[in-house]
């Protein structure tokens, strides 16, 4: 199934749907082909196991025979008191890096949020990246961490339109923040 943010998001030529228990041995492939050091692919593999992950918010994009190449994962956060989910870091395997797939499997994730009536998204990312997914610079609302990050890296997205509310991030445990 394909998703989109909004009409004005360019068409995706990739197939998306949630994370099944059968593409758990894909997925660490995934994630261990995308980051340079195990260590970053264990900490999603963490994510994915920890009380923080939502059914239904592991999406991965799919080639033409149904093989995962792309994972998105949104997980619960806080925001202050208020929850809200954090996009964990999204992989790609290399070869179909460029092409799509990893920015199909986010959108899939923020429709798939959307849709079970989250309001809040945040992400510590490129700052170049995701403000094509609506995320803006997280400080201009009064969102922030206990760690130091460079300010522009720290972003937060209202999934509904509404205001986003104030306060410390508090992520999963996996997280370390």
């Amino acid at each position: 199934m394909q998703h989109s943010t909004s009409p004005s998001s360019p068409p995706s030529s990739w197939a998306t749907r949630p994370e099944t228990e059968a593409d758990i041995p894909a997925v660490r492939a995934i994630l261990l082909a995308a980051f340079d050091t195990p260590l970053e692919a264990d900490l999603v593999d963490a994510l994915r196991a920890d009380a923080a992950w939502i059914d239904g918010l592991s999406v991965v994009a799919t080639d033409a025979t149904d093989h995962p190449v792309a994972h998105a994962l949104l997980t619960r956060c806080h925001i202050g008191d208020t929850p809200a989910l954090c996009l964990a870091p999204v992989s790609v395997r290399p070869e179909r890096q460029r092409t799509g797939a990893g920015s199909a499997a986010i959108r899939a994730a923020l429709d798939a949020a959307r849709d079970r009536g989250e309001h809040y998204v945040t992400v510590l990312g490129h700052p170049e990246y995701y403000p094509r997914f609506g995320f803006e610079r997280a400080s201009a609302h009064g969102i922030g961490l206990t760690i130091d990050v460079p300010d522009e890296a720290m972003m937060a997205l209202s999934l509904d339109g509404g205001p986003l509310p104030s306060g410390t991030v508090r992520y999963a445990a996996p997280f370390g923040i």
